[in-house]
């Protein structure tokens, strides 16, 4: 089950919605949810998110039944789907559909549609389809009741076994697996006003299409309706899984209103400590964090490497953009001996890249760091802003490429930036300086060898206000690559750092920025 409590900057918000079996009413009924269509297609979709817009947001019914609004998180997790009785199963087919039961935080029902020949029918509610476990539950109460959310299974890692390979649950969160990986990180189908002081909105799928599969199809197609105050949305999702999952998402938006801050592609993780803050935590583990870093790669063909960082400040770093090429929070550090929990696995925690299929114009890439203290917190978040206002009436339209992967392009020369570390600043004298930190960076990359100085590679090193000292490479007999460091002296609260190794004028590295915050 999800662990999705996300820290707001000006409030606390529990993730837990999804959406309902319902009308959707104004005056007059515009169109029902959860009945079969014939013809169906995207643009039933778009016109169904195009029609919700014109009218104001009505949000979704979220009563339950006592015994199921009254359960807690373990006896909601006692409830489990029985795979043979599920609507795909045993029918040849390459994947599967399950289902998520509602109860506990999960209060709203997600209508959710099966598309056969074009046709599409409702998946209505069946006691069949689960186990209550220990639970005295009785499911003749539970009539039309829906879903909470899905996931579909696939055989990912062996022919012998249906994985899953992709869930939806809780407002329009989703999170997808590549071949031997574990969830991690979530990405959304939007992102409204993240880090505002207004607070944030959270969208929601209100409704659900899933095309049947054919027994030798290599993806699945789905379409999801988002809905919220300020816009609804209808989304296209084709899911090709392996050993990168791939999706290619499509989606269309109809503001209500004019919004401030829209985030586009967003992806939510959870950083709680590693090698750059390890000593804020007693704990027995050396690092704690699906994610570790920001990756992007810019208009200019420049690729930046953000570490991750949770201090006792909110920080938002904002990497302003033309048609950027790609973004992504990566988890790089894939040595069991890292993490050495388990039972969490974090070390086989998906990275994902997001890749745009068009040319997005100007704006930012932004990613929003919250202070946290456990790992039960999503408190990472990054996504793509538009500079261009978003206005109430207007139709906008997103393409891109989700991928759920081990490694990002390998086929790179650039080397890539593996850790970051940090702690008191040089000696001065006999004394050890307390206004000083050292900062040490580990960079890995085919070009880099023990001769590295005799090829004309050293570091490029800068910052905007403070005073950089003490810069020294060494060669990294562990890591094969090279041991860059530096002193930093900051002269204000705030400040940006960059490393980069460089020969011959030409970057040959991935650019470490790095944001200082007293």
């Amino acid at each position: 089950m999800y662990k999705k409590i996300l820290l707001g900057v000006a409030v606390l918000a529990l993730i837990g919605a999804g959406c309902g079996y319902f009308v959707y009413r104004h005056k007059a009924i515009l169109f029902e949810s959860n009945v079969p269509e014939e013809n169906f297609s995207f643009e039933s979709v778009i016109t169904r998110a195009r029609t919700l817009a014109s009218f104001p947001y009505m949000a979704p019914d979220d009563t339950l039944p006592s015994e199921l609004q009254n359960l807690s998180y373990d006896e909601h997790r006692d409830i489990r789907f029985v795979r043979e009785n599920g609507p795909w199963y045993n029918q040849k087919l390459p994947y599967e559909i399950q289902f998520f039961h509602l109860g506990n935080i999960f209060t709203v029902s997600v209508p959710i549609n099966e598309i056969v020949n074009g046709k599409s029918n409702p998946i209505r509610y069946s006691a069949a389809f689960f186990d209550y476990g220990r639970n005295k539950l009785n499911s003749k109460n539970f009539e039309n009741l829906g879903y909470a959310g899905f996931r579909l299974h696939n055989p990912l890692n062996t022919s012998a076994y249906f994985d899953e390979l992709v869930a939806f649950l809780g407002a329009s969160y989703f999170r997808g697996l590549a071949k031997g990986q574990h969830y991690g990180l979530s990405s959304r189908g939007l992102a409204v006003d993240t880090a505002e002081l207004s607070g944030e909105e959270f969208p929601i799928f209100r409704e659900f299409w899933l095309e049947k599969p054919k027994k030798r199809d290599k993806f699945i197609q789905l379409y999801a309706l988002l809905d919220s105050k300020s816009v609804s949305g209808a989304y296209h999702f084709k899911i090709i899984p392996g050993t990168n999952t791939v999706m290619d998402i499509q989606a269309v938006l109809f503001p209500r209103k004019d919004i401030k801050k829209l985030g586009v592609a967003p992806l939510t993780s959870m950083f709680l400590f590693g090698e750059n803050n390890k000593n804020q935590f007693d704990d027995y583990r050396p690092e704690v964090h699906d994610s570790d870093g920001l990756l992007i790669h810019n208009g200019n063909d420049e690729w930046l490497w953000r570490p991750l960082d949770n201090s006792k400040n909110l920080r938002i770093s904002s990497f302003v953009d033309e048609n950027p090429k790609g973004f992504g929070l990566l988890q790089r550090d894939r040595n069991v001996g890292s993490y050495l929990d388990f039972e969490a696995h974090y070390e086989a925690r998906p990275s994902v890249w997001v890749e745009p299929m068009e040319n997005w114009g100007k704006g930012m890439v932004q990613l929003v760091e919250i202070p946290s203290r456990q790992e039960i917190h999503d408190n990472i978040v990054a996504y793509w802003v538009p500079a261009k206002s978003i206005q109430a009436g207007q139709e906008y339209r997103f393409s891109y490429r989700l991928i759920w992967l081990n490694e990002v392009m390998k086929e790179r020369e650039l080397a890539s930036i593996v850790a970051t570390r940090t702690g008191m600043g040089g000696v001065s004298g006999m004394q050890i300086s307390t206004d000083k930190r050292k900062f040490v960076v580990d960079f890995v990359g085919s070009e880099l060898s023990e001769d590295f100085q005799a090829q004309g590679i050293r570091p490029e090193v800068s910052c905007k206000t403070g005073k950089i000292t003490h810069v020294g490479t060494h060669y990294n007999p562990v890591t094969g690559g090279v041991t860059v460091y530096m002193d930093y002296l900051p002269k204000e609260n705030t400040d940006e750092l960059r490393i980069s190794l460089v020969r011959d004028g030409q970057t040959i590295s991935e650019v470490w920025s790095y944001q200082w915050l007293k």
